[in-house]
């Protein structure tokens, strides 16, 4: 449980269907949230048009590149290592070009290039249609950097190609940057201001991916319930908006209800929330509509009050459990899933504490838990001294672990002698005569294969359980 969304993907190697005219070789690897994974997909369509191939051999790429992230330290640090196996590779192909993309890229900006002599361009997450241009200087012997945060781009005008997709479930960007400053978070520093996609572009989306068979998206950003829409630009300029604009705005409940009816028989998923910004009227939108997932995925942070307003969260543990309560009235069914710091600077047993109380207030189904990495940059990381020794940070990451453990078991046991339906997305892990899905819940299932195959809604009859896995047998649906 200790890792982040899409940890499990960490360093996926992307790959799509290859352009018969296209020449040259693209190896691209991700890391970090699922907003990464999705820029990927970006990218590979911008590079397609570019006379691009993807492959999942290092040792025939022309290009290389690596899409980072920076919200923890053991995060970078796996990208430097990488970064010396494409050094070991380039000393034997040097036509190759290595080039670093995502939020590192945007931290780090020049440094890259000097310090990490294999680095040949450098991309920040709103500078991806630029490639074009800086592979032109890169091609022609010369470095080249644009790590220039937008107040725009959204990337609405690109469709992105599904990468080593199973062809069941993708991801549609729909915010992107986030406005709400966290004191721990270096997110707003390497993705900028909070700007939201037209919601028309988003539909077509939709549309276009259950044209091609998808039976489920998941609608992405930062921060989806800060969605709005109502011509462009920065959401704190909706306060200069004429009348008219504001009249016919678009915010998140209203654009969940757009996808749903837009596409009834697909489900929708969202993330990542937070709790300053969920309002009624998304809880209320998801217990409207069946095709909406009830599962929100809902960061805490911490317990307590004192070290949320430390962590600049903007809610209080109250306020929070108001919310949880306003969920579980609203929609009994829906999971909630947490991400909690362990050892946040000034943080005391007492706090600590909090945090395990709020944890059995909750009992969350599953959660994403670390230790307090300090983040160069964030007003955390210039005025507070990261004074929790590690020793105290990893036993009390320990306690929350086995916490959550306990509670998963018991919201897994929930289940037991009932029927969930269930979206076959690939085989087991650990039988190949076994499906794997996920339920509404998000709720990982797995079962006989039968005659059954992927992309396909079962119903399926809960006989056991793990704390983290549903184990059944398919029913006649």
């Amino acid at each position: 449980m200790e890792k982040t969304i899409d940890e499990s993907k960490q360093g996926e190697r992307l790959i799509l269907e290859p352009k018969v005219n296209n020449t040259r070789k693209l190896f691209i690897e991700s890391y970090g949230c699922a907003m990464n994974f999705s820029d990927s997909e970006i990218v590979a369509s911008i590079l397609s048009e570019q006379g691009f191939n993807t492959t999942q051999s290092l040792e025939d790429a022309d290009l290389v590149l690596v899409n980072t992230c920076s919200i923890r330290d053991k995060a970078e640090q796996t990208v430097r290592k990488r970064l010396e196996k494409y050094n070991a590779v380039k000393r034997i192909n040097p036509k190759m070009k290595v080039g670093v993309l995502g939020c590192m890229a945007e931290r780090l900006k020049t440094k890259f290039l000097e310090e990490e002599k294999i680095v040949d361009l450098v991309v920040g997450p709103d500078a991806y249609k630029d490639l074009p241009n800086l592979l032109a200087e890169v091609d022609e012997g010369r470095d080249a950097i644009n790590v220039i945060l937008s107040k725009e781009e959204t990337y609405g005008d690109i469709a992105p190609v599904r990468l080593n997709t199973n062809g069941v479930t993708a991801f549609v960007s729909i915010t992107r940057g986030c406005d709400n400053m966290c004191t721990f978070c270096v997110v707003p520093f390497t993705r900028g201001r909070e700007r939201s996609r037209d919601p028309q572009s988003i539909i077509e989306e939709v549309n276009d991916l259950w044209n091609k068979g998808y039976k489920e998206i998941t609608l992405l950003g930062q921060n989806v319930d800060s969605y709005l829409w109502y011509g462009g630009g920065l959401k704190k300029d909706f306060i200069k908006a004429s009348d008219i604009q504001k009249a016919t705005a678009v915010n998140f409940a209203q654009l969940l209800e757009l996808c749903a009816k837009a596409q009834p028989k697909m489900r929708i998923r969202f993330s990542t929330s937070n709790p300053q910004d969920l309002t009624l009227d998304v809880i209320e939108t998801m217990a409207k509509f069946d095709n909406i997932c009830k599962h929100i995925h809902l960061p805490v942070q911490s317990g307590s009050n004192r070290i949320l307003k430390e962590m600049n969260r903007l809610h209080t543990r109250e306020e929070y459990f108001e919310l949880i309560d306003n969920i579980r009235r609203i929609i009994p069914n829906c999971a909630i899933s947490q991400d909690l710091i362990a050892g946040f600077p000034t943080e005391t047993e007492q706090d600590h504490q909090d945090t395990l109380s709020l944890m059995d207030y909750v009992k969350y189904n599953f959660g994403y838990m670390f230790t307090y990495s300090e983040r160069p940059g964030t007003l955390a990381e210039r005025k507070m001294e990261d004074d929790v020794p590690e020793d105290t940070k990893k036993r009390r990451l320990a306690e929350i672990v086995q916490r959550q453990r306990e509670h998963s078991e018991v919201r897994t046991k929930e289940y037991l002698d009932s029927i969930v339906e269930v979206l076959i997305e690939r085989q087991s892990k650990k039988s190949d005569a076994q499906w794997s899905g996920r339920t509404s819940q998000n709720i990982v299932a797995v079962f006989p294969k039968e005659h059954y195959n992927i992309g396909d809604l079962v119903k399926v009859k809960v006989t056991d359980c793990t704390s983290a896995t549903l184990i059944g047998v398919a029913i006649e649906n």
